[in-house]
């Protein structure tokens, strides 16, 4: 197995779980949010019935298992979908992308816990990285 493989199956790994998270949220309601950091002015609006918080976290997990599909086929664990290559890059630019720049983005969020913007943004610089790495490995 080649280093591309790895990273891209750790990654595929990483984005079912991030995507189970986000799903897990729906049902669990208000404290869910709260327990995965997203902030009492979040889970305050779950916890009113806003229709808005689980459908950001419905499109997020779809998105992220997506994410994870395109993974598995850089990988060669399912065949190839298409864009593949573009589709690799563009991910790890954008995940990269929203690591870094997270203290821009915090004060349009203000609900959201220090520990939400620490941990999610180390988890998406680390999941960039594996996509980023995996595809470049398995240009070669």
């Amino acid at each position: 197995m080649q280093m591309g493989e790895i990273f891209l199956k750790l990654a595929a790994s990483a984005c079912a779980v991030a995507a189970l998270l986000h799903f897990a949220c729906i049902p669990w309601g208000a404290d869910g949010y709260r327990f995965l950091g997203a902030g009492e002015v979040v889970a305050d609006a779950v916890a009113s019935g806003d229709w808005r918080p689980p459908i950001s976290a419905a499109l997020v997990g779809t998105l992220l298992l997506v994410l994870a599909a395109y993974a598995l086929a850089g990988a060669g664990v399912i065949q190839p979908l298409p864009l593949l290559q573009p589709v690799l890059f563009g991910s790890a630019a954008v995940l990269l992308l929203r690591a870094v720049m997270f203290p821009l983005l915090r004060p349009m969020f203000p609900g959201n816990s220090d520990v939400f913007w620490y941990v999610s943004s180390g988890a998406v610089g680390l999941l960039g990285l594996f996509i980023l790495l995996g595809a470049l490995w398995l240009k070669k």
